[in-house]
């Protein structure tokens, strides 16, 4: 069979219900190759292992719904407090004990327990304006500014040469939705184009995966024909995992190619922002131990 035949063969099989490992072998291909021809298709349900105290969490929700406290739950059902906190911190919290006799009738007690919810409400909304303030603090942001955010957003999350393992990379790897939209709009900036972004998704391998592709592909406004091999992290059923759920979409991966010139800017960036950092505190008088770098140990620093 031809590549396109070898193709269609192993994505029917997969839509059978077939393994990668069942179709490499009825095929004659390797495993990596299988997985290949049929990435993005849904994973066979049989193969899925089950995601760790998916029904301890379901029972607990229902305790919680039925008025236990979180110790009661815990006891119960023999898990963490931290864990029930972790699955019903969405629920109403049940009446306290005695807290109903403290009333004289079920109006008073309905009456407090509704100004309760507008005080948690009230609250939650001070909690969201502080949030909005702080938002509007920033304002408008210039190229420069966006620069300097972009280039310490990289050194604190991109990959980083190391002095036993010089390499010269721009990889960028994140599960938050708003930071890869900043750093793309970053490298934009910095002059990447498109056609030098090498993208794929890293996730585990419970979760569904050609959902999470599709997301990151709508997010990026990139086609998900585009993007590389999904890389797979195996469930472990004995890790209580707290990224789960239909929200799960992994982490996007983006790489820029022929990216070294781009990884030395960088170091430059970074290093400069730094100098100027504690160049300012020197200037109002609060530097405490760390020396102003002037420009020749700014240059021994970038020349290595």
């Amino acid at each position: 069979m031809d590549e396109e035949a070898v193709r269609e063969r192993a994505r029917e099989l997969r839509l059978a219900g077939r393994s990668c490992r069942q179709i490499a072998e009825a095929l004659g291909l390797t495993q990596r190759r299988a997985e290949r021809l049929v990435e993005g298709l849904p994973v066979p349900e049989w193969t899925r292992r089950p995601r760790a105290k998916d029904d301890l969490r379901a029972r607990a929700r229902e305790l919680r719904a039925a008025g236990w406290t979180y110790p009661q739950i815990a006891a119960e059902l023999g898990v963490s407090k931290s864990s029930c906190s972790l699955w019903l911190r969405d629920m109403e919290p049940p009446p306290v004990t005695g807290e109903r006799e403290r009333f004289s009738s079920e109006r008073a007690y309905a009456m407090w327990r509704g100004r309760w919810k507008e005080r948690l409400a009230r609250r939650n909304a001070a909690r969201d304006n502080e949030k909005l303030a702080a938002a509007q603090e920033i304002g408008r942001l210039t190229d420069r500014e966006i620069l300097v955010a972009g280039a310490m957003l990289y050194w604190a999350e991109g990959t980083k040469s190391k002095p036993w393992r010089r390499s010269e990379r721009v990889t960028f790897v994140n599960s938050d939705a708003q930071l890869i939209r900043f750093y793309l709009a970053w490298l934009r900036l910095v002059g990447v184009t498109e056609d030098r972004l090498r993208l794929n998704v890293q996730i585990h391998e419970s979760a569904d995966v050609a959902a999470a592709v599709l997301f990151w592909a709508e997010l990026t406004g990139i086609p998900a024909e585009r993007f590389g091999k999904t890389t797979l992290k195996r469930h472990n059923p004995k890790t209580v995992r707290k990224n789960v759920g239909d929200a799960y979409r992994g982490c996007l991966v983006v790489r820029v190619s022929q990216g070294a010139e781009l990884y030395r800017r960088i170091e430059g960036w970074t290093a400069g922002v730094v100098h100027g950092a504690l160049a300012a505190e020197a200037r109002r008088g609060t530097v405490v131990s760390a020396p102003v770098i002037d420009i020749a140990r700014l240059r021994a620093h970038l020349t290595g």
